[in-house]
Formats: structure tokens, C-alpha cells, sequence
């Protein structure tokens, strides 16, 4: 090969991309080319290490006597940590024929040590790499102050009072409304406005009589936007005018009103319009209007870079919000009283970032006396209300519409009690689906106290955990034996499942360690933190398993996205093909990671030993 070539091949190799021009020369000038045989030991702690060998074709394995370390392929390398601490644990071999660049030893020494990007690459774990790599790429994606529209914003909607009206019954329907401030309609036809502070300063800091007409503290001359300006240009017209709000028109037609909060918050949190929106609404209407903003709010968070398990946390927030004001709204005034809405799944983890289904129960008094009929009445309209916002049904029926997750606090401790000394599959499931829940609104006490019982009998049945553990295994890791990915020849061809390969049981082998261990957090990042400060897991693997499990919700979230544009149906599937090599690369130390972890598993319940 050309110098020019073999500079190709290496610049494209991370982290030597990051060589300066002068560098890749002076590394490239000192490559040569080797030939192994298939079944042929390179390396062995019994021989002297002297290259870095860079893969051009063939495959490579990384062996600890029978077992299988590690895999290298086609424009990988292998063995640097190994000429960083002069230290061989184990023995690479040949699987095909290959073809290797060899790069002496001082060479690679010398210009890792001297580039600081590349040293820093070397001495970084692999939840660090993770880490960076997100950050580097979220970086290039950073949302724009310039292109936001003012109808992006959070708009306080139009609430209208005649000139005439007193101020008593302005101030009412303000409270009313939730609003902050009200519009004022005089008999010519110009719009003021009062606002809550008006009130304070105008009225009752003047001594004014409350049934005086609003139009006497009113402020007329107000200046508007259009719906579909740029943030920006309201922003100015603000500053410029000294104002604190606008009257937003789209088609001449006034929509709402932006306040100064509204614009300085939009980028600080962009959930906070959404989140007011669920607040104030005081309807089915408003509220799914709320509700349909939550795909928008989703991907401006991940445009700006916030990581997986953030954007979780902030979507489940206004999930929980939106569940609970839906109840609120809708559920009668005895059953809020005297029950418990909890949400269980991935929604209880905080993990749902794009709604697939509804995962919901309710629990109830035990001397609740209102009759079943009734209440399973309504559980049906609230599971239809949630399918017309957006939250399809539960393939598993696992919802408040099914009488069997409508149950007293008594009867749910007679079927766990069954769940966990009769195992079985579909009791397992169940039990693992109730263990990640949380209230959504309702008596706390009301599930704290079944899941009390939960714990106690799992402890009181030796046999228990590693039969619920077992589950992890369920799946195999979709990485072959020559470091390719493992995917669907069918339905999903071409393409892999990240559910079944890494997030599940990343997630059940967690929520098995969380259920030993009495834990009563629901998240998996939470349960990690958790199990790392008893001691169960060092740091440095918890870590891994963190950065592991985000990269997954990303990836999942990056192509849930995109077939939401292409008009897709949402399911757990990727094609690796579409990844960029450096995700390609990822996603392999992920599912190493994952195996790493279902061998810990493995090892902690002793699964090897049950059948």
C-alpha cells in the first residue's frame, strides 16, 4: 500500500484520528505488514510484546484459556493497554486468516504519550468513552435560540371580561382560570389587560372599591406578535418597550398571551410549557392539547444534548402530572379519596421515554364500600381517555380497564403472596411489572404498605430469587463470536432487538439485585446508585453498566424518533448498519458489558445451579 493509503486506513481508526498530519506521517512510516495463518498464536504471556497490531482483514481472539475474552475484526486493533503496563494476561489467536499492521512498540508509546486526546483515549474506561461519545455527538445538535417560534413558547390562553365587569368578578374568574392575568374587551373594540400584579398595586395598595368597573385599572395600547415570528424578535420588542407581555395573533386572530417568564424559561427547561399547560388546564380538551406536546418537548431535549436518563425523568414528570390531573378531572370524589393510582413498568422506572402503552393499576381501601361495577365503570372511560391522548392499550392488559389490577390492598397481598410461593411465568412478570411501581396520586401509604408485604415474603422464601432472577437470561446478546451483530433474517431483517439484547436485562438483573436487597427505588440508575453504595458492585462496574444502559436508551430513542417522521410503528428494534462506525464500535462494548453483567448475575444467584 501507498503512504497515502495506509494513512487512510488509520486516520479512520479512533482515537488515531486524532493524530496531527505530521504525527499520522511519522506513524505510518513505521508500518509493516504481517501475515497469520489461520489457528496461529500472535500473542501469549509466555512472549515478549513488541507491536500494536492493526487488523486489515482476518479475525482475532482474545482468550483466557478456554473462554473467549474479546473479539478484533476487519479496521480494529488490538493489545495497547497491554504495551501501556508491559503486562500479558492473555493469549490473542487467529480465527481466520489475517492481515495485520505492526506498529513497534516505542513508536505507539511515543506519540500516544505526546498527543493528549489519544493518551486520554487509552486511560479512559469504557462508561467514559460512552459518555464522551454522547456528549460529542449531542454537541453538533444544539438548538438554536434563533429559529424557536413564539408559538413554541408557553402561551397563557385568551380569558375574556367585559369593560363593565367589577373587579370582584374579574379577580374570580382569574382564580378560576388559573391565569395570571385576564383581557379586558372595551366597547370599540380594543383589547386591554389586567394582570394579577394590577390588582395589588392598582387596586388594593389605592384602597379601591372592589365593585368598581376592571376597565379603571386596565392597561389599553397593547402591542402583539405573530404566532410564527422568531422568540428572538419578542425578546427585542420586549426590551425595547420595556413590556412584560404580548398578545400572540395567528391569522389576526388573538391565540394567547407570552409573558417575559415564559420566554427566559423556554430554554432553561423547555418542559415548562408543557408542564404549565397540564397545570392550568381545565378540561379533557386542554389537557390532551397539553398532551401532544410531549413528542415536540422530546426531541428538544434530545436536539440540545440532555442525556437519556434526564430526558426520562423529565417525561415521566409530566406523565405523572398528566395522569394525575386526568384522574383529578375525571374520577369521582369518593374513589380519590379512598384509593391509590399507581403506574407501574417502565413508566414506574421513569424509563418510557416514547409512550408505547399503559401500565396502571389502581388500589383501593379495604373498607372502601363504593361497588365494583361502578368503579370498573370508570377505570374504562379513564383507559379510553389516555388511548385518545395518545397512550395506546396494554398488549398485556395491564391497565386500570382490567378488574385484576383493580384491587383492595388486601386482595393485592393474597395474589402476590401467590406470585411469589407459586412461581410461574406469568406470576413472575406480574410480579416484576407491580415491583417498579409508584403513585401517581392517591394514599402513598396504600402501596408502600403492599410492597412492605412484597419484601417480607420474598424473604421468608429462600428459593425466590434466583428462580425470578433466571429471567435475565432469557435472551441472548446479539453479538457473534467474530464480533458481528446478530441480527433477524424475518419480519425485522437486517435489523436487532435492544430490548431483548441489552436493555432488559440490564434492567431485570438490576431489579432482581433491588428486590434482594429491600430496595425501594423503582429507577434502574437509582437502583444501580444504590447497590453501589451497599457494596453489591464496585464503582468502576457500576459505572459501565450506567453508561451502557444510556447508550442503549439513546439509540433506541434516536430510531423511535426517526420512524416517528417516516410514519413508523415504535418498537425496539435497530438496524446496525445505519450506525456510524464509532456506535458501531459502542454498541459492541455495550453488549460486552451486558454479558459481563449476565455472568455477575449468573454468579450472585448461582443460576448455573437451577434448572
Amino acid at each position: 500500500m501507498s503512504l497515502l493509503e495506509i494513512k487512510s486506513f488509520v486516520s479512520h481508526i479512533k482515537p488515531f484520528n486524532h493524530l496531527k498530519n505530521q504525527e499520522l506521517e511519522e506513524v505510518c512510516s513505521h508500518l509493516d505488514i504481517v501475515y497469520f495463518k489461520n489457528d496461529i498464536e500472535i500473542l501469549s504471556p509466555s512472549k515478549e510484546v513488541e507491536y500494536l497490531y492493526f487488523i486489515i482483514k482476518g479475525v482475532v481472539q482474545e482468550r483466557n484459556e478456554d473462554e473467549v475474552i474479546s473479539v478484533y475484526a476487519e479496521n480494529e486493533f488490538f493489545n495497547p493497554l497491554i504495551l501501556i503496563r508491559n503486562e500479558i494476561k492473555h493469549t490473542y489467536v487467529t480465527v481466520q486468516e489475517s492481515i495485520c499492521y505492526m506498529l513497534p512498540k516505542d513508536i505507539f508509546l511515543k506519540y500516544m504519550y505526546q498527543n493528549e486526546e489519544v493518551e486520554s483515549y487509552f486511560f479512559s474506561s469504557i462508561s467514559e468513552k460512552l459518555n464522551n461519545s454522547i456528549q460529542d455527538e449531542k454537541s453538533k445538535e444544539l438548538l438554536s435560540f434563533s429559529i424557536a417560534k413564539v408559538e413554541d413558547a408557553y402561551l397563557q390562553k385568551p380569558i375574556y371580561v367585559d369593560e363593565t365587569e367589577t373587579i370582584h368578578n374579574t379577580v374570580k374568574k382569574l382564580i378560576d382560570n388559573k391565569a395570571e392575568s385576564i383581557l379586558v374587551k372595551r366597547s370599540d373594540g380594543e383589547i386591554g389587560i389586567v394582570t394579577d400584579s394590577d390588582f395589588v398595586k392598582k387596586a388594593i395598595y389605592n384602597r379601591i372599591d372592589f365593585d368598581t368597573v376592571v376597565s379603571s385599572i386596565a392597561t389599553y395600547g397593547l402591542i402583539s406578535i405573530d404566532a410564527n415570528d422568531f422568540l428572538f424578535n419578542a425578546q427585542l420588542t420586549m426590551s425595547k418597550k420595556n413590556i412584560k407581555r404580548l398578545l400572540v395573533l395567528k391569522e389576526e386572530r388573538i391565540i394567547g398571551t407570552l409573558d417575559v417568564v415564559s420566554l427566559n424559561s423556554f430554554f432553561a427547561s423547555h418542559t415548562h410549557s408543557t408542564s404549565s399547560l397540564i397545570e392550568n388546564a381545565v378540561s379533557i380538551e386542554e389537557l390532551k392539547e397539553a398532551s401532544s406536546k410531549f413528542i415536540r418537548t422530546i426531541r428538544t431535549l434530545y436536539e440540545k444534548g440532555i442525556k437519556v436518563n434526564h430526558i426520562s425523568k423529565l417525561i415521566s414528570q409530566l406523565n405523572e402530572k398528566l395522569f394525575e390531573k386526568l384522574y383529578h378531572l375525571t374520577a369521582p370524589k369518593e374513589l380519590q379519596e379512598n384509593s391509590s393510582l399507581i403506574i407501574m413498568g417502565s413508566e414506574g422506572r421513569s424509563e418510557q421515554i416514547l409512550r408505547t402503552d399503559q401500565d396502571n393499576a389502581l388500589i383501593l381501601r379495604d373498607d372502601f364500600s363504593m361497588d365494583k361495577e361502578s368503579i370498573m365503570k370508570y377505570t374504562k372511560t379513564y383507559t379510553k381517555y389516555l388511548v385518545d391522548f395518545g397512550y395506546p392499550l396494554c398488549d398485556g392488559n395491564i391497565m386500570v380497564s382490567n378488574p385484576f389490577w383493580v384491587r383492595t390492598s388486601k386482595e393485592y397481598k393474597d395474589i402476590i403472596f401467590d406470585w411469589i410461593t407459586k412461581p410461574s411465568e406469568d406470576g413472575f412478570m406480574n410480579l416484576a411489572i407491580f415491583n417498579d411501581a409508584i403513585t401517581v396520586t392517591g394514599d402513598k401509604h396504600l402501596l408502600k404498605d403492599v410492597k412492605e408485604y412484597m419484601f417480607k415474603i420474598c424473604q421468608n422464601t429462600n428459593t425466590f430469587y434466583p428462580f425470578f432472577a433466571k429471567a435475565t437470561l432469557s435472551f441472548e446478546t446479539p453479538l457473534g463470536l467474530f464480533t458481528d451483530f446478530v441480527v433477524d433474517k424475518d419480519l425485522h431483517k437486517d435489523e436487532l432487538d435492544l430490548k431483548k439484547g441489552g436493555i432488559f436485562p440490564i434492567v431485570h438483573g438490576v431489579r432482581s439485585l433491588g428486590i434482594e436487597k429491600y430496595l425501594n427505588e423503582t429507577s434502574t440508575f437509582d437502583r444501580l446508585q444504590e447497590l453501589y453504595h451497599i457494596g453489591v458492585i464496585d464503582e468502576e462496574f457500576k459505572n459501565e453498566i450506567v453508561e451502557t444502559f444510556n447508550f442503549l436508551l439513546t439509540l433506541r430513542l434516536k430510531f423511535r424518533l426517526e420512524k416517528i417522521d417516516n410514519h413508523l410503528n415504535l418498537d425496539n428494534y435497530i438496524n446496525p448498519s445505519k450506525l456510524s462506525t464509532l456506535e458501531k464500535d459502542l454498541l459492541k462494548d455495550c453488549f460486552k458489558i451486558v454479558n459481563k453483567f449476565k455472568k455477575f448475575i449468573t454468579y450472585h444467584f448461582k443460576l448455573n445451579m437451577i434448572s
